[in-house]
């Protein structure tokens, strides 16, 4: 039995969202999935002890505030399928899950395109302070039309303005929280009358090309001050973004030479922004369907396969891509000449796909693909199978863990905290308790709050005030 030395053990973060199906379109029809029950308290307060149960570093919450209409220049596919719609708010979710948990972590997707960030930072640190320093932040720029134009635009931004815009959308966010307020600004001195030291509350003067933001911060130091930041975005300019503003990073890629070469170049990324190799966590999205034998778990797979809804995969793949896959025949592939506003790291992952021939995949073989789990690998087996599988991924590629995407929900994650967890712990690979702390803390064992080394932390209050 290879052993994993405790200094690099799997980290898992549960991927969900407040929808039906998510991922897996189609298999919300699978009499054991419980996803459309997304409306209800319940659902997350179970989910959530679950997760805690298999000592998962979180769960993270992906969002979209549109429709996938590119396929077919429609959201009808989209309707009849379920695919990510309807679709409800997380940060709703955060504060009932959070009740019934004592350590994990919340990751919340949230848009830096359409709300202001001068009352997002404020829920960012409510949450923060709602849940002892147990919440994230997934930074994404958006890449639906539907979005766009229901916020009054006719389309999104160019792909790298996006990412112009974001930089100076986290600028405020760090100046907010960690730029503002004293540590002891808060006195509460009660012969005094005194709450708050006004001298240890300071303005931002924030006045930029996107955003003008000249006062404090309303609320008050929370325990991480700024919530841990997630990241997805693969393109050059995306991890150009990751390597300075990231602390965790989510991974899209169907095989281990692909997943190798992307965490490699998000870690030179990282270090050459003049932060550690590795100060960013990086998860790989992946998909496990297991059970107590071999035998059992790929007769689920053979049975979740059979729910799946190609159609509702293909419109979920190319609003990804930001290309209309109904303009393809079935056996067609994806040319070199796509040009794509949307996910352009999906464009690419697309196009190099391929099957154990070395042949590119057909449109065909990529719904397929994505029926079942998303984009992400497939791994299915009984937990001693699943959990040697896992170990080789992150032998081979340098990953730190993985974003576990279900079929079936709650099933999914019950089979893995059932069967692979316990096998991971036996060799040493996974954790068999939580680390002290904040969310910030259990990730990396520095502190609450971010390091000196970090961007935001460049706009801590001493910089600011010497600068004022």
């Amino acid at each position: 039995m290879t052993l994993v030395p405790a200094a690099r053990q799997i980290r898992f973060n549960a991927f969900d969202m407040n929808c039906v199906g998510h991922q897996s379109p189609g298999l919300w029809r699978h009499p054991q999935d419980k996803s459309a029950d997304y409306k209800t308290i319940g659902y997350w307060t179970h989910l959530a002890k679950v997760l805690e149960e298999g000592l998962f570093d979180g769960l993270f919450i992906a969002d979209v505030l549109g429709t996938y209409d590119v396929f077919g220049g429609s959201n009808e596919v989209t309707l009849r399928a379920g695919t990510q719609v309807p679709v409800n708010d997380p940060f709703m979710l955060v504060s009932a899950m959070a009740a019934v948990t004592e350590n994990l972590g919340f990751g919340l997707t949230a848009g830096t395109a359409y709300e202001h960030p001068y009352p997002f930072a404020r829920r960012l640190a409510t949450l923060d302070h709602l849940t002892n320093g147990r919440v994230g932040w997934n930074v994404v720029t958006g890449y639906l039309p539907s979005a766009a134009r229901n916020m009054g635009q006719t389309d999104q931004m160019e792909h790298d303005e996006r990412y112009a815009h974001a930089d100076e959308y986290l600028e405020v966010v760090y100046k907010l929280l960690e730029g503002s307020w004293e540590e002891d600004a808060v006195v509460k001195d009660r012969e005094a009358g005194i709450f708050v030291d006004p001298a240890k509350v300071h303005e931002i003067g924030h006045e930029g090309k996107y955003f003008k933001v000249p006062g404090i911060a309303i609320t008050e130091p929370s325990p991480q001050r700024t919530p841990v930041i997630f990241q997805a975005g693969a393109s050059k300019r995306g991890t150009e973004f990751a390597a300075e503003n990231a602390e965790a990073v989510f991974v899209t890629c169907p095989t281990k030479e692909m997943l190798a070469a992307s965490v490699k170049k998000i870690r030179d990324a990282v270090e050459a922004a003049g932060r550690g190799r590795y100060d960013v966590r990086i998860y790989a999205m992946q998909t496990v369907v297991t059970g107590p034998d071999s035998a059992t778990a790929q007769a689920k797979f053979e049975d979740y396969k059979s729910y799946a809804d190609v159609n509702g995969a293909l419109a979920l793949i190319s609003g990804w891509m930001g290309v209309d896959l109904s303009s393809y025949g079935p056996d067609d592939v994806i040319g070199e000449n796509v040009k794509s506003n949307a996910i352009q790291s999906s464009v690419e992952t697309f196009q190099k796909a391929s099957g154990e021939d070395g042949k590119p995949w057909t449109i065909r073989q990529l719904a397929e693909w994505v029926g079942v789990g998303g984009f992400g690998p497939i791994t299915v087996g009984s937990g001693e199978e699943v959990a040697k599988k896992l170990i080789d991924w992150v032998d081979e590629t340098d990953v730190d863990g993985f974003n576990l995407a279900y079929a079936i929900t709650p099933g999914t994650f019950e089979d893995i905290v059932e069967f692979v967890v316990p096998e991971l712990q036996k060799r040493g690979a996974y954790p068999t308790k939580y680390a002290e702390g904040t969310l910030r803390n259990k990730l990396f064992g520095k502190g609450d709050r971010l390091p000196e080394q970090h961007r935001g932390a460049g706009y801590r209050l001493g910089a600011a005030v010497s600068a004022s």
